[in-house]
């Protein structure tokens, strides 16, 4: 059961209705009287991922992931249980006393839990350096120099990192932080890597400082822009991968311009964090940027669980392009359409605001480009189609792009405009295509996890558990009759006594959610299936009848164990009376059994 009390639970899960929740993370539709939305935790273009406000559980039935509201917090934002708990506790202002925990689960949260406050205390650290300290001068000239004024900066808490090799470690010592916590959060880095418990020094100095935050607006990293242009080393710096900041996952500014892709329906992707910010105070908010040029699966999906389009708004250079390039596969496995905005030569998105206005940065997003025409413009400028050589080189191009498409109706309407345009015969260029990957075998970083499959339960234990769930005489019944004695030899025995032994209220949805708090993700999955199924029709009579089935199943058990005894050697007449007396009272037993069950007037 949770590490918090099971009533603790049972008042968060009351207290944070599932359909807010989960719609402040994807954008749910209504479908008659449950919500649906295209499932966060696999790729999908038609909604299965489905919200029952009434039950107050969520299922896809797509992957097969469902559950609690907690266990939906867990899931997506990668926590543990008392962590998405105490989240969803300071949600609804609710306070939470733990029980023990074990060493390995309170290590855990106690390190996620101080490596948040961390980096809120750098936040603070590097945001007061550059608005007070004199030699943060440099920084709020480069700033401004860019439209960055000190309002801006305070409302994206932008910072600079002294330049200094001890600055954030003795300010982390100071507040109190561990050698050890300072190196988990990859603030300070280690003089030598073979001696953790060596000298460290700051990872960032001299450098404008970027605060990334997950999407509930905590700090979770930073990305520092070096300022002297003769300097060494790369011109931005990220923090490293923690147990708070994963790269790959991460969405710059995700926090504040959610909502306005959810109203857009379209998220404009920028290369950078400035251009991003000019354009969001700007007034284009539907923004984004990944920590860095290329796109994951996973951050494409994040996108997805808000709008169906993506604007690429990369420099006009060959870098940008490319970038454009390599974004490509995990948009279109996310079931994004995909645009590409270009912007005037030597111009990126912040310097064309500052220099024409907004107005002209908002006329090149709404004449972007779809992705393939704009790939093929690119094509042009560098092949000639007129002859045969330069239309073969397009056409293998625009098929490995084209090969990529899931979807059979985009891949056919985009197919035929480029063999159109490349004068060849579709035949000729289906030939060039790969057949694109099954969704479920398409991975990332050498895999990528799955929802966990629901457990197994036979016909049986299926129904029994149903009507455990659903109906209170039914439940009680089963409860006086020796349960444990009976199931425990069963496959699936472990679920449902673990329905069973939970003290539920049948039909409040607050207990049922705290229920599925308590399992884990694959029998939170099978309950959930069980809680959204039609109520059983004569729930009681069902349960003599799966009970019956149940105690059949026992008597054959001991029946083969007994012939098993008598085929042993060397037993006496005396032993082998007994055990052929016994194998005929649980025959008669059995037969009686079999009688169909009549429940009493």
């Amino acid at each position: 059961m949770p590490l918090i009390p099971p009533e603790t639970v049972e008042q968060i899960n009351a207290a944070n209705d599932i359909v807010e929740v989960i719609g402040g993370y994807l954008q749910l539709k209504r479908a008659g009287a449950v919500f649906k939305a295209n499932c966060p935790f696999h790729n999908e273009r038609t909604p299965s991922f489905t919200v029952n406000p009434q039950r107050q559980i969520y299922k896809c039935f797509g992957c097969g992931a469902g559950g609690s509201v907690i266990r939906f917090v867990m899931n997506y934002e990668n926590l543990d249980f008392v962590a998405a708990a105490r989240k969803l506790a300071e949600r609804a202002n609710i306070r939470i006393e733990e029980t023990e925990m074990s060493a390995e689960d309170q290590a855990r949260y106690g390190m996620r839990k101080r490596l948040l406050a961390l980096h809120l205390d750098a936040a603070e650290f590097f945001h007061r350096q550059l608005l007070k300290v004199p030699s943060a001068q440099i920084a709020r000239e480069y700033l401004k120099s860019r439209g960055i004024t000190a309002e801006v900066a305070r409302s994206w808490k932008l910072g600079y990192a002294p330049d200094a090799w001890e600055a954030m470690a003795a300010l982390g010592q100071e507040r109190g932080y561990s050698a050890a916590e300072l190196v988990a959060s990859g603030l300070v880095k280690l003089r030598d890597e073979d001696r953790p418990d060596g000298e460290f020094y700051d990872r960032f100095r001299a450098r404008v400082m970027f605060p990334i935050c997950n999407d509930s607006g905590e700090v979770i990293g930073f990305s520092g822009r070096v300022l002297e242009k003769e300097a060494q080393g790369a011109k931005y710096v990220n923090s490293p991968e923690t147990i708070l900041f994963s790269k790959g996952a991460i969405l710059f500014g995700l926090h504040k311009s959610k909502r306005a892709l959810i109203e857009e329906g379209s998220a404009i992707v920028c290369e950078g964090q400035l251009d991003l910010i000019t354009a969001f105070e700007a007034g284009v908010r539907n923004v984004v940027a990944p920590q860095g040029t290329a796109f994951t699966e996973k951050q494409a999906r994040k996108i997805k669980q808000c709008c169906e389009e993506v604007v690429l708004c990369f420099d006009a250079d060959a870098a940008g392009q490319k970038a454009a390039e390599r974004s490509l596969p995990a948009l279109l496995a996310a079931g994004l359409a995909v645009r590409v905005a270009t912007m005037p030569p030597g111009e990126d998105p912040d310097s064309l605001i500052r220099g024409q206005g907004v107005e002209a940065y908002a006329a090149r997003i709404s004449a972007a480009k779809d992705f393939f025409d704009f790939q093929l413009d690119a094509l042009a400028a560098r092949q000639d189609f007129a002859t045969p050589r330069g239309r073969m080189v397009a056409a293998r191009k625009m098929a490995e792009s084209i090969s990529r498409i899931t979807d059979a109706v985009l891949r056919e309407t985009v197919m035929h405009r480029i063999t159109l345009r490349l004068e060849l015969s579709v035949p000729e260029f289906v030939k060039l295509l790969k057949q694109p990957a099954p969704a479920h075998a398409r991975a990332e970083d050498g895999g990528e996890a799955t929802a966990a499959e629901p457990v197994s339960l036979d016909p049986t234990m299926r129904l029994l558990a149903l009507v455990a769930l659903h109906d209170e005489d039914a439940r009680q019944w089963i409860l006086e009759e020796p349960w444990r004695e009976f199931l425990a030899p069963e496959p699936g025995s472990d679920l449902v006594l673990k329905i069973l032994e939970y003290p539920l209220r049948v039909g409040d949805a607050a207990s049922s959610s705290t229920l599925l708090a308590g399992l884990d993700e694959g029998e939170g999955a099978a309950v959930s299936d069980l809680l959204i199924a039609r109520p059983p029709v004569g729930p009681q009579a069902i349960a003599h009848d799966c009970w019956n089935e149940l105690e059949r199943r026992k008597i054959r058990r001991r029946i083969e164990a007994l012939k098993a005894r008598q085929r042993a050697q060397n037993l006496d007449f005396e032993t082998v009376a007994k055990l052929h007396e016994e194998i005929l009272a649980l025959q008669k037993r059995l037969s009686d059994i079999a009688r169909p069950f009549s429940p009493p007037l």
